[in-house]
C-alpha cells in the first residue's frame, strides 16, 4: 500500500460505493492519506508503470471482473495482486500444499508425491516460495504443470534468494502472485498476510509436516475460517515435526494418506463452487485466438458408445456438451476443447469436477476419458 494510513477498508468501501474515486470524497479518510492522493510520490508510480509494462506483469484489482471468486470471499480480500506469469491460473481449482521449512527427508519426499500427483489430477499447487515443504511442492508441480506462488514481497523481491531460480521459472511456467507492491522487502507482518491469500484461493489446504509453532498452522487456521478443507499427513509420535499435523488432525482436520484421499474430500467442495466458478470463467475476455473452437481439431463424439453419463453427471447443457465429446480412450485435452467448443478455462475446471466424481480419467500424458 503505497499512502500512508490508506486502509484496505477505505478502498473496499470506495469500489462498493462506485469506485476508487470516491475515496476523494470520504470525508473520514485519514488526512496523510488524503495528502498522499493529491501529491503522490510520482518517481514510485513511475517505477510501478515501468513495471507493469513488461509482458507477463499486471495489476489486478478488486473491482476488475478477472480477479479470483475465490479470494472474494474471503472475509479481508486483497484490494489488488501483482502478478507475474500467466493471471488465467488464478481461475484453475488449486490447492494449497504447505508446511515445514525444515522438513525431514520423508516430508520432503511426501510433498513432492502428493504435488505431482494433484498436478496430474487437474489441481493446480499453491504455496509460498519458503524453503523446504512449498519449495518441494512448487518443484515437483512444475515437472508436471504449473504452479503459483504466493509472496509476502514484492513480486520482484525473492525471498528467501536461494529460491530466485526457481521464482524464475514459475514466473515463467506458472504465477507470481503478491499483494505487496513491486520493490517491498520482507518483513515479519507480510507472511501471515501472505498465508491468506494462499488459503483464499484454494478449495482446501494440505499440511505435509509441521512443528507446533509452524506458519503453516497459520495457513490451516486462516483456511478454517475461511470455510474451506483442512488435510494434515501424520506421522511418527516421535517427529517434532509431526506435531502439527497431529493437532490438526484431532481439532477435525481430514488425515490423508494419499493423493486420492485428498481428491475425495474435495469432491463436495468443489461441486458446490463448479457453478459460480464456471459463470466467472466464461466471462474472461481471453485472447481471439482462445475465443473461439479450435475448428481444425474438432471432432464429432465417438459413435457407437453409449452417452448416457449415468446420475454423476450435473445437471447442466455444458456438461452434457463436453461428455459427448469424451470417448473411452485418451484424447488430447486441445482435441476435446475443439469438440465441445466451450472456453479452455471452463473444460479445465469441468474435467477436474468429472475426475472428482469418478466419472472421467487423466492420463500422464495429458489426456482424459470417461472412466
Amino acid at each position: 500500500m503505497r499512502a500512508p494510513r490508506l486502509g484496505r477498508a477505505d478502498i473496499l468501501a470506495a469500489i462498493d460505493a462506485g469506485g476508487i474515486s470516491k475515496l476523494f470524497s470520504n470525508p473520514s479518510l485519514p488526512a496523510a492519506a488524503k495528502a498522499y492522493l493529491n501529491q503522490p510520490d510520482l518517481e514510485r508510480l513511475e517505477a510501478d508503470l515501468e513495471w507493469l509494462s513488461t509482458p507477463g506483469h499486471q495489476l489486478l484489482t478488486f473491482d476488475n471482473p478477472d480477479y479470483p471468486p475465490l479470494l472474494k470471499r474471503i472475509p479481508d480480500p486483497p484490494v489488488a495482486l501483482w502478478l507475474s506469469g500467466d493471471p488465467l491460473l488464478l481461475w484453475q481449482p488449486q490447492l494449497a500444499v504447505v508446511g515445514s521449512r525444515n522438513p525431514t527427508r520423508g516430508g520432503l519426499e511426501n510433498a513432492r508425491a502428493f504435488a505431482a500427483y494433484l498436478t496430474q489430477q487437474g489441481l493446480l499447487i499453491t504455496s509460498g516460495l519458503a524453503d523446504g515443504v512449498d519449495a518441494a511442492a512448487h518443484e515437483a508441480a512444475l515437472q508436471e504443470g504449473s504452479t503459483i506462488a504466493v509472496l509476502g514481497t514484492g513480486v520482484d523481491v525473492i525471498y528467501p534468494a536461494r529460491n530466485r531460480q526457481l521464482a524464475a521459472q514459475i514466473a515463467t511456467s506458472g504465477l507470481l502472485v503478491s499483494e505487496f507492491p513491486p520493490g517491498t522487502r520482507a518483513r515479519p507482518s507480510h507472511f501471515p498476510s501472505r498465508n491468506r491469500i494462499i488459503s483464499g484461493l484454494s478449495l482446501g489446504t494440505l499440511v505435509v509436516e509441521a512443528g507446533y509453532r509452524s506458519g503453516s498452522l497459520i495457513t490451516a487456521r486462516l483456511s478454517s475460517e475461511q470455510g474451506r478443507e483442512i488435510f494434515a499427513i501424520p506421522g511418527s509420535i516421535h517427529n517434532p515435526m509431526a506435531r502439527g499435523c497431529h493437532r490438526l488432525i484431532r481439532d477435525g482436520a481430514q488425515l490423508v494418506e494419499t493423493g486420492k484421499d485428498v481428491l475425495q474430500e474435495l469432491n463436495a467442495v468443489a461441486a458446490e463452487l463448479a457453478g459460480e466458478l464456471r459463470q466467472r470463467l466464461a466471462a474472461i475476455e481471453l485472447p481471439d485466438n482462445q475465443q473461439k473452437p479450435l475448428s481444425s481439431q474438432a471432432v464429432a463424439p465417438i459413435s457407437g458408445e453409449s452417452t448416457d453419463p449415468g446420475p454423476g453427471l450435473p445437471d447442466d447443457p455444458e456438461y452434457r456438451q463436453l461428455w459427448d465429446c469424451l470417448s473411452f480412450d485418451p484424447q488430447p485435452v486441445d482435441r476435446i476443447i475443439g469438440c465441445c467448443g466451450l472456453t479452455p478455462q471452463a473444460v479445465s475446471s469441468m474435467l477436474l469436477m468429472l475426475e472428482l466424481r469418478g466419472m472421467v480419467e487423466t492420463y500422464s500424458g495429458g489426456g482424459f476419458s470417461r472412466k
